[in-house]
């Protein structure tokens, strides 16, 4: 054990939360509400792993930029003139100002507080009235941080020497590959403010368990949770749930034709670990989008994706149809966020049974384990 995390959790749950998963448990309240925990969690995973923060269809073009939130830290993702992805601290290096917000176009990056310059690869240009400063660096750079691109997706590391990502998705890849996921653009965002551990949205996404419940009406007549199956990751840092259909192919007109006949009765969720989500089916795909913000608070943004090289560009109606069916299944699993939320809280509350059907939930809590020396 780790001494970081010494005591962090009692050895009798650590080993329910390890035991095979017929045997297993789920993580115990303080998994969820605990600060100590939590600050162990930003020190041993958020600022050392890979972590998602964009796709590069959202910076095509020089002068493009979308910012992002890590835990404890804002970032920028940038094209600079030589059409080369940066990722960099957003934070003035003057008086702590942040230098951008959302997502936009502009040449370079300016603080709105006393106009110091940037670049988009970070160096300073620019820092009006600082005439005279003894011993002033005119030369400083915003810090930078790791960036790599898995299937269009951008991830970033504040560990620069972090070992490359793709190499540990190797066995990811030709589960997903016939998606083209890397071909892929956001079409449109929700965004939701989410008062609870980050933790259990990515739970809630990687089983098919709750379609019994709160998705009754929807996805379990089509996509049965008894019929759901979770492949093996090889103790790697991903899960893959699959859903087959009960009604047939999803897409009979082809819209995806690099899809096998498996892949078109599919429903997909996948999570890379710690906190990228996303699913596909043969008509349609979505990201989902975690910043967590301390222990009891994160935001969600739920992306649709499309292919406009398949499908075209989409009519507003198209498009409003898509989203609204997104928010509706969202709607449906806000109770079943906030609900255990509070049930974690509860005095009383003991760590229970994973379902087989939870085996998504079941690797996630071994990687967990494994990246806080537990």
């Amino acid at each position: 054990m780790d001494s970081k995390t010494d005591n962090l959790i009692a050895s009798d749950i650590i080993a329910g939360i390890a035991a095979p998963l017929s045997q297993a448990t789920t993580l115990p309240a303080s998994a969820y509400t605990a600060q100590n925990i939590y600050q162990a969690e930003l020190a041993q995973i958020f600022s050392q792993d890979w972590i998602c923060v964009a796709r590069v269809d959202q910076v095509p073009n020089a002068g493009d930029y979308v910012c992002a939130d890590l835990p404890d830290q804002p970032i920028v993702i940038t094209r600079d003139m030589q059409g080369q992805l940066n990722a960099l601290s957003r934070i003035c290096l003057h008086r702590a100002m942040p230098l951008a917000q959302g997502q936009g176009h502009s040449l370079r990056l300016v603080c709105p507080y006393h106009r110091w310059t940037y670049e988009l690869d970070g160096r300073l240009r620019s820092t009006p009235m600082m005439d005279g400063v003894e011993d002033f660096d005119p030369h400083q750079c915003l810090p930078k941080l790791a960036l790599e691109v898995w299937q269009g997706f951008i991830f970033v590391s504040l560990d620069a020497g972090a070992a490359p990502l793709a190499p540990r998705l190797s066995g990811l890849l030709p589960l997903i590959e016939n998606y083209d996921f890397g071909a892929m653009q956001v079409l449109d965002t929700l965004t939701f403010d989410s008062p609870w551990n980050w933790k259990i949205l990515v739970e809630n996404f990687m089983e098919a368990y709750h379609h019994i419940g709160p998705h009754k009406q929807n996805f379990e007549p089509i996509f049965p949770a008894r019929d759901s199956v979770v492949v093996d990751n090889f103790a790697e840092p991903w899960a893959l749930l699959r859903m087959p259909s009960n009604h047939g192919a999803t897409d009979a007109e082809g819209a995806f034709p690099a899809l096998t006949d498996v892949q078109r009765h599919d429903l997909i969720a996948v999570s890379v670990f710690p906190t990228l989500l996303f699913g596909a089916s043969a008509t349609g795909a979505a990201w989902y989008q975690l910043e967590p913000l301390g222990v009891d608070q994160m935001r969600l943004r739920i992306h649709a994706l499309y292919n406009p090289a398949l499908t075209g560009e989409l009519d507003e109606e198209a498009r409003a149809n898509i989203m609204a069916v997104l928010n509706l299944i969202h709607q449906e699993d806000i109770q079943v966020n906030a609900g255990p939320w509070q049930g974690w809280q509860a005095r009383l509350t003991k760590p229970g049974r994973l379902s087989l059907y939870e085996k998504g939930l079941w690797q996630l809590n071994q990687w967990w384990l494994a990246r806080l020396g537990l």
